[in-house]
This record gives C-alpha cells, sequence and structure tokens, in this order.
C-alpha cells in the first residue's frame, strides 16, 4: 500500500482523554438561563429582564471559554447566584454612558478629541431649562403666532458684530457650505492658493466646495498671492471671492496675501461678486485686550468690507457647537430660503446655549470671569501654580514613595487652530516612578476614574495645570497597574 494513501491515525493519550471528560463534566454543571434567573439578588435591579437575560448569556460563554480553554474555574464561581451576581456587575459596566467625564490636563484648551469649549454655567443651566421643559423655539410669544428659531439669538449676534442679519447652523462646515451653495452654487469661486487648507478630520476647503456645487478657481501661488491675481481671475462666472482663515499654520517669510478691504474694493466694481470670510475660530471680542495674541474680530472684518463672515460658536467664542453666519441681510434672507438650511439648523438645547453665551457678551462687566474658555486663556501663572502645588501634597499621599512630581514651566496651546502660532505660557506637574516609564505612567490615569487626560513630554507624563479647577481634580480614584 502506497504510504501517501494510507490513512491518518489520530492517537490520544489516556491524559487527554481523562482531560476532556473533565471538560465536558464541568460544562454540564453550568446552570442554565433559567436557573440563573430564579436565583435571588439580596437587591431588587434596575435593569429589564431581556437585558438581565443577555448579560447572563455573556456570562455563561465566558465560563465555558476558560473550561475549554483549561483555565481554572472555582465551583463557587458557577452557582446560579454567583452568575446572577456576575452578570448583574457586567450590566453595571455595559450600561454606563459612553460619552464620559474627563479631566483635561493637556494644556489644550479647546481640545477637539475632548468637546473644545466648556459652557458658562449660565448656558449649562440654560440647556438643562430647555431639556426639560416645552419652550419658545418656534413661537411668537409676543403675537402669538409662529415664529423663527433664529430669532432667538440673531438680535445679540447683530449688537455683537455690527450686522445687518444673522443666521446659525449646525457647524462652521455646514457654514461655509451652506453659503457656497445658495450663492455660488454652478458659479466659480476665487481663493488664495495659500488659503486652501485642510484642519482636523480631513476637512478640506477644495472638497467643501465640490460638495457644495461652487467651482474653486485658485489664484496666486502657496506663499504669495497678490491683489492683480483676483484682477487677472475675475469674471462674468464669478460669484465669490473667499478668504479663509489659516487657521493652525502659518506661512511666514518670503509671503503675500491680499488685504480684505481690498477684496472689498475689487468686488465692488463687479456687481453681483460677495466677498465671503471663514474666520474659523472667529474672536467675537478682541483678545487683545486680555494680553492674548490679537485674532481677526467679526465686527472689525464685517467693517473692513466682508459681506458674510462665518465662525465657529464652540471655539474662542466658547458656545456650544455651531456654525455663525453674519452680514448683509439680502444674503442671509437667500441662506434661509436654501432648502439645505433646514438641514443644517440648529436644536433647541444649542440655540439655548448659544443665547446664553451671547448675553454674557453682550451685557457682561466681565466675560473673561464667566465664559470658561476665556478664563482658561487668561489664569495666571501663579494661580496654577498654587493649585500644582496642592495637587502634589495630594498625589504623593495618594501614590506612594515610589513616584515623585515636580512643578515644571510648559507651553499650553487654546487649539482647535486657534492662535497656532501663541503659545500660552503654563504650569505642569511632572509625574515619575522608579518602576514605570511615561507611557505606563498614562495608562494609570487614563484608567482612573474619572479618566485624567495629561500628556508626554520630553520623556516626561505632564499634567498640565491650565484647565485644572482644583487640585483635587488630578487625584481620582487611580487604578494601580
Amino acid at each position: 500500500m502506497n504510504e501517501r494513501a494510507r490513512p491518518k491515525i489520530e492517537l490520544r493519550t489516556v491524559k487527554d482523554s481523562a482531560r476532556e471528560a473533565e471538560t465536558n463534566a464541568a460544562l454540564s454543571r453550568l446552570p442554565s438561563v433559567d436557573a440563573v434567573l430564579s436565583a435571588r439578588r439580596s437587591a431588587p435591579t434596575p435593569f429589564s429582564q431581556p437585558a438581565i437575560v443577555e448579560s447572563i448569556r455573556e456570562v455563561l460563554a465566558t465560563l465555558r471559554d476558560r473550561l475549554r480553554a483549561g483555565d481554572p474555574v472555582d465551583a463557587a464561581e458557577i452557582l446560579p447566584e454567583a452568575i446572577r451576581e456576575a452578570a448583574h456587575e457586567r450590566l453595571l459596566v455595559v450600561s454606563r454612558s459612553a460619552l464620559r467625564r474627563v479631566v483635561n490636563a493637556t494644556g489644550v484648551v479647546l481640545h477637539t478629541n475632548l468637546g473644545r469649549a466648556l459652557l458658562a454655567d449660565s448656558a449649562i443651566a440654560a440647556v438643562r431649562d430647555a431639556a426639560g421643559n416645552a419652550v419658545n423655539l418656534e413661537y411668537d410669544l409676543e403675537r402669538g403666532t409662529r415664529g423663527d428659531r433664529d430669532d432667538l439669538v440673531e438680535a445679540h449676534l447683530c449688537a455683537l458684530t455690527g450686522a445687518e442679519a444673522a443666521t446659525v447652523v449646525n457647524n462652521n462646515a455646514a457654514a461655509v457650505v451652506l453659503v457656497l451653495n445658495t450663492l455660488a452654487r454652478d458659479r466659480e469661486v476665487l481663493v488664495s492658493r495659500g488659503e486652501l487648507i485642510e484642519i482636523g478630520g480631513s476637512f478640506r476647503i477644495p472638497d467643501i466646495m465640490a460638495a457644495s456645487g461652487a467651482r474653486l478657481r485658485e489664484v496666486g501661488t502657496t506663499n504669495r498671492t497678490h491683489l492683480s491675481d483676483y484682477c487677472a481671475a475675475i469674471g462674468p462666472d464669478t460669484a465669490l471671492l473667499m478668504k479663509v482663515h489659516a487657521s493652525n499654520y502659518r506661512i511666514v517669510g518670503f509671503a503675500a496675501s491680499v488685504e480684505l478691504r481690498e477684496l472689498a474694493a475689487l468686488a465692488s466694481s463687479h456687481p453681483g461678486v460677495a466677498v465671503v470670510e471663514d474666520l474659523g475660530a472667529g474672536a467675537i471680542v478682541d483678545l487683545a485686550s486680555f494680553g492674548l495674541a490679537a485674532e481677526p474680530v467679526l465686527r472689525a472684518r464685517l467693517r473692513d468690507g466682508a459681506d458674510l463672515v462665518l465662525a465657529s460658536g464652540d471655539k474662542l467664542l466658547g458656545g456650544p457647537q455651531c456654525g455663525i453666519i453674519a452680514g448683509r441681510a439680502d444674503l442671509v434672507a437667500r441662506l434661509r430660503r436654501n432648502p439645505l438650511k433646514r438641514a443644517l439648523r440648529c436644536d433647541k438645547l444649542t440655540l439655548a446655549a448659544l443665547e446664553a453665551t451671547l448675553r454674557i457678551y453682550r451685557y457682561s462687566a466681565a466675560p473673561e470671569r464667566e465664559v470658561p474658555t476665556l478664563r482658561y486663556l487668561t489664569r495666571s501663572l501663579d494661580e496654577l501654580r498654587e493649585i500644582g502645588e496642592a495637587a502634589i501634597v495630594m498625589l504623593a499621599d495618594r501614590l506612594g514613595s515610589a513616584w515623585t512630581f515636580e512643578l515644571a514651566g510648559c507651553e499650553a496651546e487654546a487649539g482647535s487652530g486657534s492662535q497656532p502660532a501663541a503659545p500660552l505660557p503654563s504650569i505642569a506637574i511632572a509625574v515619575r516612578s522608579s518602576d514605570a516609564t511615561a507611557s505606563q505612567i498614562e495608562r494609570v490615569f487614563r484608567s482612573a476614574d474619572p479618566p485624567v487626560i495629561g500628556r508626554i513630554h520630553a520623556g516626561d507624563f505632564l499634567l498640565d495645570l491650565r484647565l485644572i479647577e482644583r487640585p483635587s481634580d488630578l487625584v481620582p480614584a487611580v487604578v494601580t497597574r
């Protein structure tokens, strides 16, 4: 008989057979789902029956996998009462909100991954009130007729920016899409090549223009664009001259750009052509008055000739995520008539938070004390140092002698493309351990409840104090390695 044709004979040892028999016996002792359900808990459960059944099945599946893998399983673990309790503990974990509070010790004030701007107390109260009650979202209380949700914020925006009219959509990318689709669909938009930016999340101006139906026409070069470039390109098919805030990068050195006033003058000699500026972070007050780097202010840009300005609500404004559009009344009216406006509109919670934030800017004598974003940007180093010294005492007490902590000067930043060339002097706690690397220390703090998110710099794990309100915020229930 050919060797290759011989049937293979599986050889099983007595030991293998005994292990398999032992595993099967253990599997057979696992209780049924019904048996676990009938086991009583000492306290009533808040979970639904379907959720409990699903969790019990998950616990039983885990026990089966462990037994088949030969992992040790204590006899007490397969009792119905123990499985019921394990299912309850699992539900406590999986039913927790996926959106969790974290402590931002990164030093990035407007951290996109951590939710950007924190709302002022009055804005939080407004959101809570709107969430739990019927509100006059689209109801004119004076006339007793249907109203427009823009009415909630338009007067504030016009007063703060000097605009004739204003509207709001759900973010600044949506504002760009709405403006281009309304005013330049199937027509040309002239943009300097140096302003064709990409920001986080692969947001690219050329892609947004294509999606809106407008046709991009680049003018100038990456580093130098002159008024003559716009003059050579503008024509009967031109709908808009658009400026885009450089956001999180700068071109320095041999560079030139065209001032907004020059573009406005050029547009005025071409009927039907408007000037639009996307300010990105878009400050609504002069940040230089607080000792910060200057940012384009909406009122100033409208005064310099922009027909419309666009800005984010959750960046330097310090409000909720939204896109603000302010400027000429006739253009805003056209935006409101576009069917896209309804698809991009803000809900009542966003408008409640925005209206409350705008009220602070319009009426408060000291908005930098009430708007968290402004407060974090303007905090003194002495205040940060005082918080850090107290936090070090608490951390040392919590983590023990293997850990060391040192206050160190560092640089924080505004974040989200705001003031990229203007780092903020800050104070951080450098955390070290004799038996852990910076990455391992980072995981310890990230595994805490609530998670503490710091950063690694030059081989050290840093807890930047720029956004820390209380020393105890840095000393949660730390999970040891």
